[in-house]
């Protein structure tokens, strides 16, 4: 018997009286107890909405209109990308408004998801403008050669002249490529340092007057150094615009608290101040990238172990230690190198992807627990998903300290701590 195909998606309208925030950025409601994701809304508003896309237990939509209860912190969003392209989800709320909600967000999702009543969660450490931050720019290329960002819940690429998330010398690359990239480029990748004034656009481009086709570009965190290859994962928010350290961030070694600081550098020192490690530790980093917790612990502590599965960031890790002796660089797939490791750390820090850590994970570090856990996530569902195993397996859960290192956007980065 033939299967019944499905019906093709219309897009409409509805009208949609929101409840509170989403995970995916705007608010969220329910017609006929059918969950509505609506971006570009705020939470409590009644909005007209244009659904473009449907996934059985819920769908997505777009805000357009409000219709009632408009929210006292709504504002003109700055951007004349904003509610097309798909790559901002806050610039329609004040900034305050915005890192507010992500910690609704926070709390929200540890206690659905993980199952926690009181979970800590900690004020929010925002950035200093949540604007001009980001040091990368990854563009798609459409068939007349111009460069733009996917229109949200599609593949069509928009073409763009200008970001206002990117710092400036990122805006100047693109005005400059923009119409002189090769119709057989998938994507442009154009990296930016502020602290070390370097450059990188990938692929070479054979039509623009400049360099392009960099291998490397160096960028810093903290006072030390990294090398970072196109392919190879980096913090996109290395811009020094905070004077003064956050309370939150005790780090009692620092001589000095005031300086440059860019929230790369805040992640940074929380990461390292939760792990209380010291001389004659043996320390565990899982998901090294290019080597960025476990150098700038080394100095610190008697020993480290860093795991990574990308070639081209264990590369850059090797070279970036330079000559750091206590630092062991292994390739692998975390959830396969880990279980097999003979090791006993004190502490460890873990830093997955968004699909947060694999089941032999977790299970590894139940069965020969640390004394300090750190877990940093860009992901609160799958951070409190992992949370509540380890917690089940034996950890307690310290605190959650939230900070904002994608302001904007609906991601949220999390550190938490746990210990045995």
């Amino acid at each position: 018997m033939a299967r019944r195909r499905r019906a093709p998606f219309e897009p409409r309208y509805v009208e949609l009286a929101t409840s509170g925030p989403s995970h995916l950025g705007g608010a969220v409601g329910r017609i006929d107890d059918l969950v509505h994701f609506a971006s570009y809304a705020m939470p409590g508003e009644t909005v007209r909405a244009n659904v473009f896309a449907e996934h059985g237990s819920y769908v997505r939509a777009s805000a357009v209109e409000v219709l009632a209860n408009r929210h006292p912190d709504r504002t003109a969003a700055p951007c004349p990308y904003f509610a097309r392209c798909g790559g901002c989800s806050w610039q329609h709320a004040r900034y305050e408004a915005e890192t507010r909600i992500k910690i609704e967000i926070v709390i929200e999702q540890m206690r659905r998801l993980g199952g926690f009543d009181n979970p800590p969660v900690r004020p929010m450490i925002p950035d200093t403008d949540p604007y001009h931050y980001r040091n990368q720019a990854r563009l798609s290329t459409r068939r007349d050669g111009t460069i733009g960002f996917a229109r949200e819940g599609t593949h069509a690429v928009m073409t763009i002249e200008h970001c206002h998330l990117v710092v400036p010398p990122i805006n100047d690359a693109i005005a400059a490529i923009q119409g002189h990239v090769p119709k057989k480029t998938h994507q442009v990748l154009i990296r930016h340092s502020l602290r070390t004034g370097e450059s990188l656009i990938h692929p070479a481009l054979p039509d623009v007057p400049f360099e392009t086709g960099q291998r490397y570009i160096h960028d810093r965190i903290l006072d030390r150094e990294f090398r970072v290859a196109a392919n190879s994962f980096f913090q996109v928010n290395t811009r020094p615009t905070r004077r003064t350290l956050p309370e939150a961030i005790r780090a009692p070694w620092l001589a000095e608290r005031v300086g440059d600081w860019s929230q790369a550098d805040l992640l940074a020192l929380l990461a390292l101040d939760r792990l209380e490690a010291g001389p004659g530790d043996l320390v565990l980093d899982a998901y090294c990238g290019v080597g960025t917790f476990a150098l700038l612990v080394a100095d610190r502590v008697g020993r480290v172990i860093a795991v990574e599965e990308a070639t081209s960031a264990i590369e850059d890790a090797t070279h970036n230690a330079g000559e750091q002796s206590n630092v062991t660089f292994l390739r692998g797939r975390v959830e396969t190198v880990l279980p097999n490791l003979d090791i006993r750390p004190r502490a460890a820090i873990l830093d997955p992807a968004r699909a947060g850590c694999e089941r032999p994970v977790l299970d590894a570090l139940i069965a020969r627990p640390v004394e300090r856990l750190v877990y940093v996530s860009c992901d609160p569902a799958t951070l409190a998903r992992d949370l509540r195993i380890l917690v089940d397996g034996g950890y307690h859960l310290r605190e959650i300290q939230p900070i904002d290192m994608f302001p904007r956007t609906y991601h949220v980065e999390c550190v938490a701590t746990l210990e045995r």
